[in-house]
């Protein structure tokens, strides 16, 4: 296991797509005095922890890889989880980012020196400085249980699909699935096939569209690997129509009501039982919770051995779950489909800036951050995934590029004046969120009616961009000195 060096210029905090990405991006400015810690053994992030049955992403592979990266290998127009972690190992080692990455490494504590200007780190393999820290970890690392009593007292295997126990017998078991979100709507139809029941507890149901996937043939793959322009084209021709498919979120009246139609047609093809129908059918506005997509869900719900019970859960019990209407349903295995701690995140808790609070201190339940990278009294930290940059129409890939090449461009800067620090001023960051939160006003996820996971329990919506992708690459394409202060090194 290679040693910690002691000191690096940038120390970055994660292995998955932003880290790596980062790393790689770094590397080609002519910055190789870096380092990426990792807490777990491999690269891979989300795609490395996510292994559950069917784990694939809803993002069309061309559009959900680097730029700078392309696979013309990809086997299915949606990749499947595997792929996907092999293309981010491959990618990694292709890119000679490996040498820089620290394995088994957590970080325990970040703390601003004011005096020094630099990160002093402590991980679980020693301690080091930096005069940089970008947080490339992303908000979708810890799985969340529900809030509800008796969650460890269950006798049978229980776990969520973020840590699935593939060890744990499901053939010919009854298995309560909690929750009905992306993760849920993809290991449910293969539970279906193995166990005896399956109980589905689905406190709000989501909106479902098809899934148009298909396997790439032989002779496009090659046709992309000799001709990249054409798969360069495709990939255009993807994420332009994912633009456009922001209109659903955005527009007005029809507009909203057509992505609606297209579900509820999609719902009646799948699902004849009306009553079922009914359960199934969601009250609050298209969009404003994550949209599904997926092909055999629907149709797996409609099976005989599985029941959906349309209430949330107040109960664990140590061979049942007890739902929100007083029914109880004996199970012997449970798995909890019910998402991260997005807000909460754990590396919110560790790092502490320059007035001695912690990041999560200072959001409190309101992340903010300036184009989603930089925050006030954390000077030379930047963050990757950070506040209102995720996405409800198209690929986060495309905006961890965008936030890149805006740290990349904060680093010069950095060099042109000679400064030890950089810090965005509090009134520049107030002035991007009243703009930001303004534009999100409009749209359905501040309209539709729901309680989603990208807003705090006031409606604040502290994740989603509520524009086009290359609005926000149009706002990071150019480092705005006006709104930092740069302090020279003595």
């Amino acid at each position: 296991m290679d040693p910690l060096p002691s000191h690096v210029r940038v120390a970055v905090i994660g292995s998955g797509f932003a880290g790596l990405g980062m790393a790689i991006r770094l590397r080609q400015h002519g910055v190789t005095d870096l380092v990426v810690l990792e807490r777990a053994g491999s690269v891979g992030g989300t795609w490395r922890d996510n292994t559950y049955p069917g784990c694939a992403c809803d993002v069309p592979s061309h559009l959900y890889s680097f730029s700078f990266a392309p696979n013309p290998r990809w086997s299915h127009s949606f990749s499947r989880q595997p792929e996907i972690q092999a293309y981010l190992e491959r990618t990694a080692e292709e890119f000679g980012v490996l040498p820089h990455v620290r394995f088994h490494t957590d970080l325990q504590a970040a703390d601003w020196d004011e005096s020094a200007q630099l990160w002093r780190l402590r991980t679980s393999r020693g301690d080091l400085t930096a005069q940089v820290l970008v947080a490339g970890c992303g908000g979708l690392v810890e799985p969340a249980l529900p809030a509800v009593p008796g969650v460890g007292s269950f006798e049978g295997p229980a776990f969520h699909s973020a840590r699935w126990d593939h060890d744990a017998e499901l053939k010919g078991k009854r298995v309560a699935v909690i929750g009905t979100g992306a993760s849920a709507i993809q290991f449910v139809p293969h539970l279906q096939k193995s166990a005896a029941r399956v109980t589905v507890f689905q406190r709000t149901p989501p909106w479902v569209v098809a899934r148009y996937d298909r396997e790439y043939l032989p002779f496009e793959k090659r046709l992309y690997a000799r001709v990249p322009v054409l798969q360069k084209l495709a990939r255009s021709a993807v994420y332009a129509s994912h633009e456009l498919q922001l209109l659903a979120f955005t527009g007005k009246g029809r507009v909203r009501a057509l992505g609606a139609k297209q579900a509820l047609r999609h719902l009646e093809a799948q699902v004849p039982d009306p009553e079922l129908r009914k359960i199934l059918t969601p009250s609050y506005g298209f969009g404003c919770k994550r949209v599904l997509i997926s092909n055999d869900y629907l149709p797996a719900l409609t099976q005989p051995n599985v029941s959906v019970v349309p209430h949330g859960v107040s109960e664990i019990r140590p061979h049942a779950v007890v739902a929100a209407d007083g029914s109880e349903h004996a199970v012997e295995v449970i798995v909890y489909g019910t998402g991260f701690h997005v807000m909460d995140i754990a590396v919110g808790h560790r790092i502490t800036g320059r007035a001695g609070a912690t990041l999560s201190q200072e959001w409190g339940d309101r992340p903010t951050a300036h184009r989603g990278t930089t925050v006030f009294g954390f000077p030379n930290l930047f963050l990757l995934m950070g506040p209102n940059t995720a996405l409800g129409h198209s690929s986060v890939v495309l905006m961890i590029e965008a936030q890149i090449a805006y740290v990349l461009e904060a680093l010069k800067a950095m060099e042109r004046r000679g400064a030890s620090s950089i810090e965005v001023t509090a009134s520049a960051q107030h002035a991007y969120n009243v703009d930001l939160q303004t534009r999100l006003s409009t749209t359905v996820w501040s309209q539709g009616g729901c309680k989603a996971w990208y807003t705090n329990s006031s409606g604040h919506n502290f994740a989603l961009w509520p524009t086009h992708t290359y609005t926000f690459r149009r706002q990071t394409a150019r480092f705005d000195p006006e709104s930092y202060e740069l302090l020279a090194s003595p």
